[in-house]
């Protein structure tokens, strides 16, 4: 069920002052209170609905899966401006209102107001992982075990460019968010996962190759339901993620944050790249020692974090 918790008197990171701003989450499993909690962040098109039938995560939580709502609370909040929430409150006109950091502080201004004191785990995927990094180095002793997965603690160049031209699709297509998923989806995949999928095969009765079909379903279906103001916020969001906020070093930031850090990457990811994880790895070592770096094995490139559940499980079951 949808709730609601109100973060009074915020300033972005720009100087914006929001007097409120009412964020909505969902809770899952145990009560909360009653047992450890595993914040959850969604990635750019998802929200807080993670697990049960139409959760987009429930091949990793639920009833007896890696993180088993029989044994911990799962909290997951909604990004404001995602358009998930109650009576449309939170649809941004200035897109450019929120940066990654942004996004952190008010989930860690809500933890606090919900009466958390401690988060035994916060795992996020792409967007939502570097959410998870920018709240752990606002919160440095908040989260026992940091789990940002297919993601990074800043934006690179190359996602850079991509959520760039994201931007000038939503901005200039008469289509906006269809024709902007089409191309995400050529970021969010590999050619050999393509290869694999439709090995050119061709759909005589559409006249058109299924790979063709496939991307137009895709389009059609974001655009059915997100938001053109929710894909803009979001895509700023993701481009903008930098826990050092340009100001420090990385390893003098990541030397403050107390968590247990467990980096999962995809061996295919060409958006989040598993080559710039292990660069951030290897920085951490140099100021910490309980960091860990897993690869998921997958063609199917950024995407399979929300496919390879079976790794995605037994590489966290120590954590879980």
């Amino acid at each position: 069920m949808l709730q609601e918790v109100e973060i009074s008197n915020y300033k972005t990171s720009k100087g914006k002052h929001l007097s409120s701003l009412m964020l909505t989450y969902e809770t899952f499993g145990k009560e909360l209170h009653t047992a450890p909690v595993v914040l959850v962040n969604h990635a750019l098109t998802g929200n807080s609905n993670v697990c049960g039938e139409d959760g987009w995560w429930n091949g990793l939580i639920g009833k007896g899966k890696c993180i088993n709502t029989d044994k911990y609370t799962v909290l997951s909040f909604n990004i404001p401006g995602n358009g998930y929430d109650i009576n449309n409150s939170n649809l941004f006109s200035d897109y450019k209102i929120f940066n990654a950091r942004d996004i952190a502080g008010i989930f860690g201004k809500a933890v606090e107001q919900l009466n958390i004191k401690s988060l035994y785990a916060a795992i996020g995927g792409s967007v939502g992982g570097g959410i998870a990094w920018e709240l752990a180095a606002l919160e440095p002793g908040l989260i026992e075990h940091l789990i940002p997965v297919a993601t990074d603690w800043k934006s690179t160049d190359w996602l850079k460019a991509n959520c760039l031209i994201q931007e000038q699709i939503l901005l200039n297509s008469n289509n906006p968010v269809h024709d902007a998923r089409l191309h995400a989806m050529l970021i969010y995949r590999s050619p050999e996962s393509f290869k694999q999928k439709f090995d050119r095969s061709y759909n005589a009765e559409k006249g058109m190759y299924n790979m063709e079909s496939w991307l137009f379903h895709h389009g059609k279906k974001l655009n059915d339901r997100f938001t053109l103001s929710a894909y803009k916020g979001l895509n700023h969001i993701l481009a903008n993620i930098d826990i050092t906020k340009g100001e420090r070093s990385f390893k003098d930031v990541a030397s403050t944050i107390e968590s247990n850090i467990h980096i999962i990457s995809v061996n295919s990811d060409g958006f989040f790249t598993a080559a710039e994880d292990e660069i951030t790895y290897k920085e951490l070592l140099k100021v910490k020692q309980n960091v860990t770096h897993k690869i998921i094995d997958s063609v199917h490139g950024h995407d399979a974090f929300l496919i390879e559940f079976d790794q995605l499980a037994e590489l966290l079951k120590d954590v879980f």
